[in-house]
């Protein structure tokens, strides 16, 4: 009896141990319910005034706005890697005007842009910090540059310590430069205000250094607010046009969280400022990351009795395929059936991942077809465009959809590269043409930050159209009418050198206030082959240039890289954004190359040639589209012409995202919502926005969205 109880008490505790970590973290989410990393007054993660070295998760983004005296910043912040955080700063600096001349900008305050970046170098265990090198005011102005070494350490649940060494706007509490042990270089710090856009990374790390520390309390209890106290590291003498004054080192402060994505802070600055603002962040990389599941496919009623109508000829079973697959969202196009084997070929504008689809078309053919079709085949096509084709076994679809192991897709399906071809095929649904798709909704232009002010904009209503007038030729077009703008004054002229092509912006929008075409695009889709595809276009192809041309595109369906090239001959259009043009036309092309990162999904482009303003160079954009559909990412140009001849913000350069609308919807969607941001409107590598390019109707079903998404072929 005693071994007995001793051989429980064994097991109690064994038991008691294994669960002991997710006892604590249950507890301590009750204790600390919205805990999470914070922002500070530089709109990314840190103390008050100091940085810190957090990050948060891969695929989340940030929004922050802060009022510190003399400054108003806002902030976008992005997480493409969980070793990277990228943002984006807006500054009003009210202590200083735009210009002098009050005839240029009047008494507007003066305004800067920039960029900062911070890498995770180790990740926190539990004997080391987390360490984070961090660069402020990145190819900005300089006004508030600095770089910065910071160590983080959760101490127990509730308290983070950070301590860390600065450089240029952060050298306050000054120390010897530990670098110039390494080099001579470190000793001088040669930057000076510019115009921006210039990466000086001789000054990098050097100069003199300071010191900054901080601690951040969790208050148990209260709903995840916490208490921040910083020893501040910035130099007040150096940031900025104009030196602050500062009576205390020492910065005090307070965040309330309202919830996992919404805070609010209240700070005590220099011993002389109070500040305050608020921020707000999402998980946006990860599937159903803000909703809990999407519409679940519905059970076809009286399958068994489907089955025994469709096995009484191949007639049956087509006009059951096309309209059981029409009730979920699938147009059948095309069908045939060779002896055991059920091919269909399909369009479809609801999901996102191609897993998906393929898993519902085939679940739905296996629910209303007879014993005797043992094998299903289902191909995509978008525009008559062949996008990829699935063979599967049917005993192994439903074994594998019983016991719920989607993963088994890859080995028992075959995934094909898909050459659409019309005759090929024994039941041809007639399709009706031509088809219209049209959606309607609010619309807001905007200028942010010139010398005229800091905003102008209009509310219009934008009307989206597409005309299919047969499976790949369509009409697309986007129209809008003005309801209300404040661009009077808005009159800024270009002080642009080279060819006006995008930087007679002012114009457009003035000019274009009321009924206006910003696209009117005809399209002819093909393919040459699986691998080769071609897109033919004419019409009003963007807001500022009418045009013929077209683009060829080789992606192989089961390779990471892909070729293409494109080549329009453009029109200037008028600025009332109608019919008429004006007297500047080119010839315009590139050459693109692509390859894709398979374990990270980021895609790199590098595509060199002739822009709209006649100057010739490359550009490198890359990106990364999560599980989620999510999409961030990053570019620049490099051209033939100078830093001069470009002109403020020296070279092309910017930042942009795609959020998936299905991410705050139960149900599944194609359609996303975005926003693309250059620091400044310039002509130099200004390139053609032609609607529906190649590669993003293409790669949408490559090989690898299928492996990389087999878990959701039972969705």
């Amino acid at each position: 009896m005693l071994k007995s109880q001793n051989i429980e008490l064994k097991l109690l505790l064994v038991l008691t141990l294994f669960w002991l970590p997710k006892a604590v973290a249950s507890i301590d989410e009750y204790r600390y319910p919205f805990k999470n990393f914070s922002y500070s007054n530089y709109g990314t993660l840190g103390l008050i005034q100091n940085p810190n070295a957090r990050l948060l998760k891969q695929g989340s983004m940030g929004f922050t706005w802060t009022h510190n005296e003399p400054y108003l910043r806002g902030s976008i912040v992005a997480y493409p890697f969980s070793w990277m955080e990228v943002s984006y700063q807006y500054v009003d600096i009210n202590n200083d005007l735009y210009s002098k001349v009050s005839a240029f900008s009047g008494s507007q305050s003066l305004k800067d842009k920039s960029f900062d970046a911070k890498f995770k170098l180790l990740k926190e265990s539990a004997n080391l910090p987390q360490i984070a090198l961090g660069f402020r005011d990145l190819a900005g102005t300089g006004v508030f540059s600095a770089e910065y070494l910071a160590a983080s350490k959760f101490i127990k649940n509730n308290i983070d310590l950070t301590i860390g060494i600065g450089w240029g706007n952060l050298n306050s509490q000054s120390i010897n430069n530990p670098l110039t042990v390494f080099s001579d270089r470190f000793e001088e710090r040669t930057a000076s205000l510019g115009v921006g856009g210039k990466v000086n990374l001789d000054d990098f790390l050097s100069g003199p250094a300071g010191f900054f520390a901080g601690v951040e309390y969790y208050i148990p209890n209260f709903h995840g607010a916490k208490i921040k106290l910083e020893y501040d590291g910035t130099n007040y003498e150096t940031e900025g046009r104009k030196s602050l004054s500062q009576k205390s080192n020492f910065n005090f402060g307070i965040e309330f969280p309202s919830s996992r994505n919404f805070s609010y802070k209240f700070n005590y600055v220099k011993g002389d400022t109070f500040s305050f603002g608020f921020s707000y962040k999402l998980d946006l990389g990860k599937k159903n990351a803000q909703t809990k599941s999407k519409n679940k496919q519905r059970p076809i009623v009286n399958s068994d009795i489907i089955k025994v109508v469709t096995s009484r000829s191949d007639s049956n079973l087509y006009k059951a395929s096309l309209n059981y697959l029409s009730k979920e969202g699938f147009f059948l196009q095309k069908a045939s059936i060779n002896d055991n084997e059920l091919e269909v070929v399909f369009s479809q504008s609801s999901f996102r991942h191609p897993v998906i689809a393929a898993g519902r078309a085939i679940s739905i053919l296996d629910q209303i077809s007879p014993s005797s079709i043992e094998e299903f085949k289902v191909s995509e096509i978008n525009g008559g465009i062949g996008l990829y084709s699935m063979k599967i076994d049917r005993d192994s679809f439903i074994r594998n959809k019983l016991f719920n192991f989607p993963e088994s897709m890859s080995q028992n399906a075959e995934v094909n590269g898909f050459n659409y071809n019309e005759s090929d095929y024994k039941y041809n649904p007639v399709a009706k043409y031509p088809a219209f798709f049209h959606t309607i909704g609010p619309d807001i232009r905007s200028q942010i930050g010139g010398p005229d002010g800091f905003f102008f904009g209009d509310l219009k209503i934008k009307s989206n159209s597409e005309l299919l007038i047969s499976r790949n030729i369509s009409l697309i077009s986007v129209v809008s009418y003005g309801i209300y703008d404040n661009m009077d004054d808005l009159k800024l002229p270009s002080n642009s050198v080279l060819p006006h092509v995008r930087t007679d912006i002012v114009d457009y929008l003035k000019e274009s206030r009321n009924f206006s075409i910003e696209r009117l695009q005809l399209n002819k889709f093909g393919q040459f082959s699986p691998s080769i595809y071609y897109k033919v276009s004419g019409g009003i192809l963007e807001s500022m240039f009418n045009g013929v041309g077209g683009e060829v595109l080789y992606k192989p369906f089961d390779k990471n890289y892909g070729a293409g090239i494109e080549v329009w001959e453009v029109f200037q259009r008028e600025y009332n954004q109608m019919f008429e043009i004006r007297d500047y036309s080119t010839v315009t092309g590139h050459i693109s190359l692509y390859y894709t990162e398979p374990k990270s999904n980021v895609t790199f482009r590098m595509k060199g040639g002739r822009f709209l303003a006649k100057d010739s160079g490359v550009s490198f954009d890359f990106w990364r589209v999560f599980d989620s559909g999510f999409r961030l990412g990053a570019f620049f140009s490099l051209t033939d012409i100078s830093y001069a001849e470009f002109g403020e913000g020296s070279f092309d350069k910017g930042f942009y995202f795609h959020v998936p609308i299905e991410i705050f919807s139960q149900k599944y969607s194609k359609r996303n919502f975005g926003w693309g941001l250059r620091p400044l409107t310039r002509d130099g590598a200004a390139a053609l926005i032609h609607s529906h390019p190649l590669w993003g109707i293409v790669d949408s079903a490559h090989k690898s969205h299928f492996n990389r998404h087999s878990s959701y072929f039972y969705d």
